[in-house]
């Protein structure tokens, strides 16, 4: 099982917000992750376009940190502005598993931007951007990380 992460508007605002507010929902993830061994992450935030893998793994707990195995590729790299649509995040996203030879891999995106996923994509969990991870988005994400 594989989680594709967006960052803000998920662990913490999207716009605007202050330092102590940045990963303020993490450990709510993580929590999740924990009870969740066998689900592998794959950084689809914008934050991947200016940190290396390394780096991104260090924003989280020593224990998850491994479990943090790559980011989307960005839509340039494999399209041009012509042949694309408007699903971005779904596309690096399906992009990735097929780099990766892991297409038949069940997957869960958690993102806050529902515009960049094709219409009703039933892999999406959508956060509010304002709220961010809520309880009921957790006890959404671990029931569809079964």
């Amino acid at each position: 099982m594989l989680l594709f992460l967006d960052f803000d508007g998920t662990v913490h605002p999207n716009i605007n917000y202050k330092p102590e507010l940045v990963f303020f929902k993490l450990p709510l993830l993580e929590e999740i992750l924990r009870a969740r061994p066998a689900v592998d992450v794959v950084i689809s935030s914008t934050w991947r376009e200016t940190r290396t893998i390394s780096e991104l793994q260090l924003l989280f707990s020593l224990d998850i940190a491994p479990r943090i195995v790559g980011a989307t590729p960005r839509w340039r790299e494999f399209q041009d502005e012509t042949t694309l649509g408007t699903y971005v995040r779904q596309a690096e996203i399906e992009q990735w598993l097929r780099t990766a030879e892991r297409a038949w891999e069940p997957w869960v995106a958690l993102d806050d931007q529902q515009h960049l996923f094709r219409p009703f994509c039933p892999n999406l969990l959508l956060t509010n951007p304002t709220t961010w991870l809520s309880e009921a988005d957790c006890a959404l994400l671990m029931q569809r990380l079964n």
